[in-house]
């Protein structure tokens, strides 16, 4: 954490996109999606994915993956946030998710794909992707949205559910994926740690490490407009991410690219640390 900025007092509105302000007022108009997360779905999803990871999965700890621990305590300490729990699965797919329930401590999942891919430095900028999950309170969608990619078959109305919020929830995690890689950026406070992490998730593999330019990936990201800014353009782009959970990586790419040259940016990574008050209340999960 040599030389890096400790954001005492951090609030999600200082670096959330605002996409995903956008995007959360719409889900929020849709009546009772709260209460069903909360009260119909997740006491059945809460203990089969948690019961599911500590039975399949390794629980990092200070006498587990010891140094993965450490990354996941320091990204914590950058974004004043509480520790969640942090999982390792072995899974080929390289992959990273969170989980938070109502009573229950969130946590976070990475696949060993990913790991092997990635730097320490970046695997650290994955797990501050997923705590600005939790950091913004996206809990409740985003548990919606986990259950209906990875287990909505094996809950009840799950194919139903799929069906009627699936497009207008998939658009909502596109748009808080921008501000969790805002989040990355702040814990990594260094762009191209993130531009490299995309670049891998784009077409990287352990045998070309040596040989990618995270330059030339930046170069690409900042051309994507280029190619699509007339209106045949955008309606493409649009049909190329409709139902994808993340935004296309060069897109993310351009995303933090433009951020971490604004002034905003500037000014939460190399402000004072602020003290506690009525408007900074130590991180935790609220309404939980």
């Amino acid at each position: 954490m040599t030389g890096k900025t400790l954001l005492v007092g951090l609030r999600a509105d200082q670096f959330r996109h605002p996409l995903d302000l956008e995007a959360t007022r719409a889900l929020k108009q849709l009546p009772g999606l709260d209460v069903m997360v909360r009260m119909a779905l997740a006491p059945l999803a809460e203990r089969f994915f948690h019961l599911d990871h500590l039975a399949s999965s390794l629980q990092v700890s200070d006498r587990q993956l010891p140094a993965l621990h450490q990354s996941l305590v320091e990204a914590c300490r950058i974004l004043d946030l509480e520790v969640p729990q942090l999982y390792v699965r072995q899974n080929p797919v390289p992959n990273a998710y969170t989980f938070a329930m109502r009573g229950e401590q969130p946590f976070i999942v990475i696949h060993t794909a990913l790991i092997e891919l990635l730097t320490p430095e970046e695997t650290q900028a994955v797990i501050a992707h997923e705590l600005g999950h939790l950091k913004c309170e996206h809990s409740v969608y985003l548990t919606l949205a986990n259950l209906i990619t990875l287990a909505a078959s094996q809950l009840p109305l799950g194919e139903v559910l799929a069906q009627s919020l699936q497009n207008q929830l998939m658009e909502w995690v596109r748009c808080a994926e921008f501000t969790c890689d805002r989040a990355a950026l702040l814990v990594a406070q260094d762009p191209r740690i993130v531009a490299s992490l995309l670049m891998k998730l784009c077409g990287g593999s352990p045998s070309l490490v040596d040989q990618l330019n995270v330059d030339a990936f930046i170069a690409q990201a900042r051309a994507y407009d280029s190619l699509s800014d007339d209106a045949i353009g955008e309606a493409l782009k649009q049909v190329r991410t409709q139902g994808l959970t993340h935004p296309v990586p060069v897109l993310r790419a351009r995303e933090i690219d433009r951020w971490a040259s604004t002034n905003d940016y500037y000014q939460l990574v190399k402000r004072p640390a602020v003290e506690y008050n009525e408007d900074a209340s130590k991180g935790g999960w609220r309404n939980w």
